[in-house]
């Protein structure tokens, strides 16, 4: 179906950071959009109040009576919803058009020029980042982004460029949909083994990946990626690192909770790159960020006031509270590689700090097959304290428990179990120094009233 053509677009899994960018996209475009979404959440209901027709029961009678239509109604599906949905089911009986998210994206990149991240970790940010910088250029671009920035307050940027930046999801294979026009790498580290098997399996999809990227176009991959990329003839290739590669920084100042570094670029340096979000694991994914702006025609100043005035992600080293005596943050890491660079970060910050950790480990298989890596990283931590397994798409798995990470954390780390139901009260009759939230799963809704408990301890 030639997206043109569409009147209706019906979202099942309506309440996805990713599906809803896009819900977002065909909502400004005009047309009739509604969806299905298990639960009520912040982002369904404000996408309610920008005019999507959000229900939250599996139920027929509830689908709006345009988008029943099958020659102008595009459906639009999560791999997290089940194939035996009611409403999936009925879509497929009665011949309609119905995609993956990814396959809607994969029909922008041949529309726009797609500047893609992939990666198992810090694509969200790098993107972010890129389409900060693009963004606020002579160049502009549209955008579909994985988190909340908190420079535009949404998931997504519309405009009339050439461009769109785009988070290459690796889940499902859904990156291969994409036709990239340039892409970056961040990141190889085995994840979703639940799907893909085995590490090798995981590699492999990476490789395939990069013969997607079109001719003319380049690929920024991180140097020392256990991976091996094929391009197609007429792709360019170049490498990044923190302090090595065709791209990378020099002259690196942190002080006074700032960061500042000069950008090292073959096409041209830029001196005095300041971070707007100064956090030590933002230099290696503004390095990527700003070597594709720049590949694609952002000059210097561009480059250099982007960075500058780059806010973040929601749930992205997200500071809450931050004073002399108490400092307080959500991260949505939750594979091992990402707490461990989290946890990194945190201490280089407060280096003399107490850090405790509140982390809810997400999914089964996830904590099943990387148990050991959790612990290693978050027992570079003071103290932990775990609640249980976010499930999200999966059943039990007997044996698999949070207590699989308690029992591998190092001696000499103060270590906790408990209920996510007992986390305010935990909150409540403590003191933290340093405190933060890890995880991908729901532990991130009880932060804005760990921000209140916190706060009225600070002024009592």
């Amino acid at each position: 179906m030639n997206i043109d053509n569409i009147k209706s677009v019906y979202f099942l899994g309506a309440g996805g950071i990713g599906m809803s960018a896009i819900a977002r996209y065909f909502l400004k475009k005009g047309l009739v959009v509604g969806g299905y979404d298990k639960t009520p959440s912040d982002l369904t209901r404000q996408l309610e109040k920008e005019g999507m027709l959000i229900h939250y029961e599996e139920d027929l009678e509830m689908i709006p009576h345009i988008c029943k239509q099958k020659d102008s109604c595009l459906v639009v599906y999560t791999p997290a919803i089940p194939e035996e949905h009611l409403e999936l089911q009925y879509f497929r009986a009665n011949g309609f058009e119905v995609q993956k998210r990814a396959q809607v994206l994969g029909t922008l990149t041949q529309t726009h020029k797609g500047l893609c991240v992939a990666g198992t970790h810090g694509k969200t940010t790098t993107s972010t980042m890129c389409a900060h910088i693009m963004h606020q250029s002579q160049l502009d671009c549209n955008a579909f982004l994985g988190g909340i920035s908190k420079n535009y307050g949404t998931n997504y940027i519309l405009s009339d460029s050439d461009f769109v930046v785009i988070e290459a999801d690796e889940f499902d294979r859904s990156f291969h949909w994409l036709r990239p026009w340039m892409s970056v790498i961040t990141s190889t580290d085995p994840d979703h083994l639940d799907i893909y098997g085995t590490k090798e399996a995981y590699l492999e999809s990476f490789r395939h990946y990069t013969e997607l990227i079109q001719p003319g176009g380049a690929l920024i991959i991180h140097r020392g990626l256990e991976m091996e990329e094929n391009l197609q003839d007429g792709v360019r290739r170049y490498d990044y690192a923190l302090t090595e590669g065709d791209f990378h920084a020099e002259n690196i100042r942190i002080a006074n909770g700032e960061i500042t570094f000069d950008f090292i670029s073959p096409i041209e340096c830029v001196k005095d790159v300041q971070l707007g979000q100064p956090i030590p694991i933002n230099i290696e994914n503004g390095i990527a960020a700003m070597a594709m702006a720049q590949l694609n025609g952002c000059t210097a100043e561009e480059l250099r006031y982007g960075m500058q005035t780059y806010g973040g992600v929601d749930r992205r080293f997200d500071f809450k509270i931050k004073t002399d005596g108490l400092v307080f943050l959500s991260d949505y890491a939750h594979h091992p590689k990402e707490i461990l660079q989290s946890v990194k970060s945190i201490r280089e910050l407060y280096k003399d700090k107490h850090i405790t950790a509140i982390f809810q480990p997400h999914l089964y298989t996830r904590t099943r097959d990387f148990y050991n890596d959790f612990a290693d990283a978050l027992s570079l931590l003071d103290e932990v304290v775990l609640t249980e397994i976010y499930p999200a798409r999966e059943e039990p798995i007997p044996g698999v428990t949070s207590g699989l990470i308690y029992d591998k954390l190092k001696e000499g780390v103060s270590k906790k179990m408990i209920r996510k139901d007992e986390v305010l009260d935990f909150v409540k009759e403590r003191h933290f120094e340093v405190l933060v939230v890890l995880g991908a799963g729901d532990l991130d809704n009880l932060v804005p009233q760990i921000t209140k408990l916190l706060k009225s301890k600070i002024t009592e």
